[in-house]
């Protein structure tokens, strides 16, 4: 319950938070149509080329993700005492965490032309390795990050399956073939189109492991694309033009996502055994079984091969490096300053839904609440590099200040966690005020020392863990830096990559080792109150 004044300061800063989010994205997007006009619309062969290859890898790494994502959550949800089931589930989500360049560096120790891999295939004479760029490798790297996610999401569906439901089907005698078909497969396509949509949609604006595992101009995205027009050839109106086409794919993809994302209910639990009639010993429970071990050696040897490379650099020397100490205090300055500010916005427009779903409110209040419930998906409409572009054109004429990049690396670093942090701080405010909104009327508090000394604390921890989860995400990111890093702007990622470009790769796996330390530390802070794993959820 909120006092008059209290309705009326939520609804202000509200608004003021939807002034700030439509600052941050319009402008940027608004420099692009401005700068549109010399772009020209006409049929471009290299265009079409661009599009129909993100279109095309986006296409088959979701369809290899879910392909193989149903299979494996199955085989997991057959045997839930599996020893390491339980660790394995933990470490697939360590992806959700972990920066793409660090993973793409794993990836090349396991997969590269001197990895692992092609190490054993060339000792048993095959003269034609895996290669770990163009096409292979993205699709290579994008399963690598979506498998985990989609099997988490699959699992959970099968896992809340009533145990009755079993129960029935041993009775029945049903077949396995029968109880995927009757059983598993409603319960798994419940969430099968949201999560494809989710993985296309992050395979659409992938950006850092197409840049790296690309391997040439044959494997180029629109976003990779915006990167080099503006970086390398300084081309404003193809960068415009390419941004747009980003922002439509974007917005066709958010519209799909609205369509097939359908919350899957819950059914209740009449705590009855939970045996399974299709889990019996032989031939199919030892399938089951090589599909979990291949799938946990995918997952864990990229992660497992960048420990192992970082641990053998130098890092006594490289921790002695002035330019690192540089770019860790410069990534941990802006990744900090980037979830406070992420953090700071989403309180404001969770409270202005509050305030708007409390009491009977005007058109401009519903318009409110409608706004600042869209505004993560407004967020995902342009991806880091697409905002980066228009912000980059604005500020073509000041690149050798040092503020400004900074300031604009940092907003659209905040624009980029905002959704997750929203996820993380909506239920606990909204169970925060239930708990605590008539006591405090009843008390007479209310205002600044109701907001000081009962709504902060009480959001002390949700709030300490969305910071760490945005500030995980910030770390990490090439996206914005990609545009405005170099002599002077230098942060972890970047340093990282300039080494991966000049093959010190020894190096590299230093860098490496370091971020992906300080980006899982703080994904595990984030993970201790249990609302990081919400927030990771799609």
């Amino acid at each position: 319950m909120l006092t008059p004044a209290e309705h009326r300061a939520a609804r202000l800063g509200g608004w003021f938070g939807i002034g700030l989010l439509a600052a941050a994205i319009g402008i940027p997007v608004a420099a692009l149509l401005a700068g549109s006009t010399g772009a020209g619309f006409g049929v471009d062969p290299y265009l079409l080329r661009i599009t129909r290859f993100t279109l095309l890898q986006a296409g088959l790494s979701t369809a290899l993700s879910i392909a193989l994502a149903i299979p494996l959550a199955r085989a997991l949800a057959r045997h839930p005492a599996l020893p390491g089931r339980s660790l394995l589930l933990r470490l697939f989500a360590i992806p959700l965490g972990l920066p793409p360049l660090v993973a793409a560096l794993g990836l090349i120790v396991v997969w590269g032309r001197q990895g692992i891999v092609n190490a054993g295939l060339l000792r048993l004479g095959v003269d034609q390795p895996v290669s770990i760029y163009g096409l292979s490798g993205i699709l290579m790297a994008h399963v690598f990050f979506n498998l985990p996610l989609a099997t988490r999401l699959m699992l959970m569906g099968l896992e809340r399956l009533p145990a009755e439901y079993w129960k029935n089907a041993a009775i029945l005698g049903m077949t396995r073939a029968n109880v995927f078909r009757l059983i598993e497969w409603p319960a798994i396509a419940q969430l099968a189109g949201g999560a494809a949509g989710l993985v296309f949609m992050l395979c659409v604006t992938s950006f850092t492991l197409v840049l790296v595992l690309g391997g040439g101009p044959a494997a180029t995205t629109l976003e990779v694309a915006i990167y080099q027009a503006l970086r390398f050839d300084f081309d404003p109106p193809r960068a415009v033009l390419l941004a747009l086409v980003q922002i439509a794919l974007t917005s066709a993809v958010l519209i799909a996502l609205r369509v097939l994302k359908s919350p899957a209910e819950e059914a209740p639990q009449l705590g009855l055994s939970p045996a399974r009639p299709d889990v019996a010993p032989g031939l199919p429970a030892l399938a089951d079984r090589v599909l979990i071990l291949a799938s946990a050696l995918f997952v864990i040897a990229p992660l497992a091969a960048t420990l192992v490379a970082g641990l053998r650099a130098d890092l006594v020397r490289i921790l002695t490096d002035a330019l690192l100490w540089r770019a860790i205090l410069t990534s941990l300055a802006v990744a900090a300053a980037a979830a406070a500010t992420s953090t700071m916005l989403a309180l404001l427009l969770v409270r202005a839904r509050h305030s708007v779903a409390e009491s009977q409110t005007a058109f401009a209040g519903r318009i409110l609440s409608w706004l600042a419930g869209i505004a993560g998906s407004l967020v995902l409409l342009a991806p880091p590099v697409v905002m980066g572009a228009g912000w980059f054109l604005l500020l073509s004429g000041a690149t050798r200040a040092l503020a400004l990049p900074l300031m604009i690396i940092v907003l659209i670093n905040a624009m980029m966690a905002l959704p997750f942090v929203i996820r993380v701080i909506e239920p606990a405010h909204r169970t925060a005020m239930s708990r605590n909104g008539r006591l405090c009327l009843s008390l007479g508090v209310t205002g600044i020392n109701r907001l000081r000394r009962v709504d902060l604390p009480a959001l002390a921890r949700p709030l300490a863990t969305a910071f760490a989860f945005a500030m995980a995400l910030s770390l990490g990111d090439l996206g914005a830096v990609a545009l405005f890093g170099g002599d002077r702007i230098v942060t972890l990622p970047w340093l990282l990559l300039q080494k991966m470009g000049s093959y010190r790769t020894a190096d590299a796996a230093g860098i490496a080792l370091i971020l992906a330390v300080l980006c899982m530390g703080l994904m595990a802070l984030s993970d201790r109150t249990g609302a990081g794993r919400e927030a990771a959820r799609p």
